[in-house]
């Protein structure tokens, strides 16, 4: 009885002033609080990182230049958002589309007007933190922009890159560890200068950055492409059915990131909710071939799961009349590519597709044998390190134990940190592709090994480091 009163209620206000003022659940709540200020409804914020570099990784920062172009329609201002990547896709040589770049087979170009806010060498988990912090003490180099946020303020954060266990790539320097990552926006909500955040993370195993770690009560909301343990994967490959024109030999984006972005460019945003976005993201990116496919997730407080996507990602006026369609399948990507695989595929592709004898096909044929070798020789010295710790039975399977639903990764970070530094000292950088192996370095950590047997196991394991530029130390340690 009450409802219906209500309802009746609802529709004379409707009416007052000749239009549907309560469209939404979310806008009749505003209503009755005095709602509609822009003021009271705080500044939108947006971080987005593509976290790696190479002609090969020209998706991740195809997504980055996409959602900038998203948020941009939506509305928001560039001193509001900053963009960090290592911006050498655009120019580089192997671009068909010199200053160009899409993120679809027939997309637009989504590179043109994106800020260069963190690029290069710049692109780092220091500055990375530093900006979610508002501390431009702590910066160094790029443009100085950070979150000047309030408390009244929704922040949101997407990060596109290769991922592992516990553990988020950059281009150069350490990665980003969930533990500092986590740590941050713990300090981030003690000082009440927001009042909601959401973070999208495309990456391999990126349900462990907050698996066990972000608690609820912080006013965080996160979405992962994939659960702790699987990859995500690439779209719009070679082969592909929508394939990228001929003239591209690497994948255009990836399936969990251009599955929200395309979601977003169809409906309304102050109609459609966060919640209903990761349903239709979490059905498009599990609706790909069976073995390759992954868990979309959500973590941290999913109240915010009710919040209109107009919150953060603001909302385009050309799509206000937009009607929400409870699909997402229009686009279904019919062969995606692992991400860990992206690379064979570009440097493949670009082999069979160059001159006989020339020199294009010969550095193909190059680039897949040192990224092939570098893949056994990581492969290797990590099986032999494990079966020197534990045996050559109880190794392999050890390393490869997975701990419960809910449990974090590692239980001492520091020592997961010192263990891959120990190891990349004699055995040279994991790399994009090493990342993998995160879990079997935490393993060994959880099992109680001490600093002085990790460092004479990788000694043993590896008495020298290859020479080719996967395995090379020239950015630093991934730790």
């Amino acid at each position: 009885m009450i409802g219906a009163v209500l309802i009746i209620g609802l529709s004379i206000l409707a009416g007052v002033d000749g239009r549907d003022v309560l469209k939404l659940p979310w806008e009749a709540s505003k209503f009755f609080s005095g709602g509609y200020d822009d003021d009271a409804m705080g500044t939108r914020w947006a971080v987005l990182l593509a976290g790696s570099r190479g002609y090969w990784n020209y998706r991740h920062q195809a997504d980055v230049c996409h959602a900038y172009q998203l948020l941009k329609k939506g509305g928001l201002k560039d001193e509001n958002i900053i963009v960090f990547m290592y911006d050498d896709i655009a120019h580089n040589y192997e671009n068909p589309r010199p200053g160009v770049i899409i993120n679809s087979p027939n997309g637009e170009d989504v590179y043109k007007g994106v800020p260069k806010d963190y690029t290069g060498h710049h692109v780092t988990v220091n500055n990375f933190l530093a900006v979610i912090l508002g501390n431009k003490a702590a910066l160094t180099g790029g443009s100085g922009k950070v979150v000047e946020s309030g408390p009244n303020d929704h922040i949101f954060i997407f990060y596109s890159d290769h991922g592992g266990p516990g553990v988020l790539g950059m281009p150069s320097g350490p990665y980003l560890y969930a533990d500092d990552l986590i740590d941050v926006l713990k300090r981030k909500h003690a000082s009440t200068t927001f009042k909601s955040l959401v973070f999208y993370v495309e990456a391999c195993e990126s349900g462990s950055i907050f698996e066990g770690l972000l608690p609820e009560g912080l006013n965080i909301y996160a979405t992962t492409a994939s659960n702790a343990e699987e990859d995500s994967w690439g779209t719009y490959c070679p082969g592909d059915y929508p394939s990228p024109p001929p003239e591209y030999q690497t994948c255009l984006g990836d399936l969990y990131a251009v599955s929200w972005m395309e979601d977003s460019e169809k409906h309304n945003l102050q109609a459609e909710t966060l919640g209903m976005q990761y349903e239709l993201v979490k059905r498009r990116t599990a609706n790909s071939f069976s073995y390759a496919s992954s868990h979309v997730m959500q973590y941290g407080d999913l109240k915010l799961r009710d919040d209109p996507l107009s919150l953060y990602l603001g909302t385009n006026p050309a799509n206000d009349n937009y009607t929400f369609l409870d699909e997402n399948s229009s686009m279904l990507s019919s062969k995606p590519v692992n991400q860990r695989d992206a690379d064979l595929l570009h440097f493949w592709d670009k082999f069979l597709k160059a001159p006989q004898a020339s020199d294009r096909k010969l550095e193909a044929q190059k680039e897949l044998t040192e990224a092939m070798s570098h893949r056994m020789h990581i492969d290797n010295s990590i099986a032999l390190v494990g079966k020197l710790l534990f045996g050559i039975e109880k190794g392999p399977e050890l390393l490869t134990r997975v701990r419960p639903t809910g449990e974090p990764l590692v239980e001492d970070w520091n020592c997961l940190k010192s263990f891959v530094r120990t190891f990349e000292t004699h055995c040279g950088s994991l790399s994009q592709y090493g990342m993998k192996h995160m879990c079997a370095i935490a393993n060994i950590c959880n099992a109680g090994i001490k600093m002085d047997q990790m460092a004479k196991a990788s000694a043993q394991a590896c008495v020298s480091i290859p020479s080719n530029s996967w395995s090379s130390l020239d950015e630093g340690f991934s730790a």
